[in-house]
């Protein structure tokens, strides 16, 4: 079952990974053919944004198929870190793309404020913005609705790289905008507009930044979901002071370990089918790639265990 999980679940990745990159190839291609036509210099940059999503397509695509391995003698808890390394990497791509629209837009300015003078795009730049911040955000929701449904973390962070593709088109939209109809004192809008796309960018890049190495750092669960596995464990009457909870997240699957107390003249019988149905209970809530691992110990008194 798991086996067959892990498949469905890689060829999901790939699915929606391919759709997005097949997406960008088309966009990167008639925003850069409108950047030049139309003698934008931010479409031009926009272009050149959507062009680096191809490179995180690929990326999620080489990590998912390695994710997807089985555990195997030389990772006993399987590949599925390697899914948050990509994530890692992908967030960086943003971080780094938008450290360039930042120097681009600051380049600009300083051009106006020395007394030089950005040229007027032409209508068809206007149209490619828009084009471009529609077509990104849907694949945005389309990309993160996917990836939180299979629990991929990279393909959460590729949705987000959509997401910077579709605010660096609004701000070149914005920015487009008031030069082509408002005149050349307007046509500073679209660095100042860029410099604000860059620092959305990088509050993005930085918080899936967090989230990846709290997981490679082995960072526990959140203390909520620690205390719904604990109601989980003590369902059953027979389970008594559970302790040494310890949790982390592997990719899109979590581990549990965890030691209870039981009647301390229970047979071993008895106790291994009381964890097994532990075991089920957790597996049916966080799904059926959960490790878990639980320690019996025998109750002998009031706080007194072996």
């Amino acid at each position: 079952m798991q086996t067959y999980h892990a498949e469905a679940r890689k060829r999901e990745i790939y699915r929606v990974t391919f759709i997005g990159f097949i997406v960008n190839l088309v966009l990167a291609a008639g925003k850069l053919a409108a950047g030049i036509v139309g003698r934008s210099s931010a479409m031009v940059a926009d272009a050149v944004h959507s062009f680096s999503d191809l490179a995180t397509d690929v990326v999620v695509i080489v990590f998912a198929k390695i994710s997807a391995r089985p555990c195997d003698a030389r990772h006993d808890y399987g590949y599925g870190k390697y899914e948050t390394l990509a994530s890692i990497v992908i967030s960086l791509a943003l971080a780094v793309v938008g450290a360039g629209i930042l120097v681009s837009g600051i380049r600009a300015i300083r051009t106006v404020l020395t007394g030089g003078e950005l040229p007027r795009p032409g209508a068809v730049a206007l149209v490619a913005a828009v084009l471009s911040l529609v077509v990104k955000e849907a694949l945005y929701r389309y990309t993160v609705r996917a990836g939180r449904r299979i629990g991929s973390p990279s393909v959460v962070a590729n949705a987000w790289h959509h997401r910077s593709d579709a605010l660096s088109s609004l701000g070149t939209l914005v920015g487009i905008g008031c030069a082509y109809f408002l005149g050349e004192k307007w046509r500073i809008a679209d660095p100042v507009a860029a410099l604000v796309v860059a620092v959305f960018i990088f509050k993005i890049s930085l918080d899936l930044i967090r989230t990846g190495l709290g997981e490679l750092l082995e960072r526990s669960l959140p203390e909520a979901t620690e205390r719904e596995i604990l109601r989980i464990v003590t369902a059953d009457p027979a389970v008594r002071s559970p302790h040494n909870l310890r949790t982390r997240r592997i990719g899109a699957s979590i581990a549990v370990e965890v030691h209870i107390r039981v009647d301390g003249g229970m047979t071993v019988a008895r106790s291994h089918a009381l964890t097994v149905d532990i075991e089920r209970r957790i597996r049916k809530r966080f799904g059926e790639g959960t490790m878990i691992a639980i320690h019996v110990e025998p109750e002998h008194g009031e706080g007194e265990t072996v």
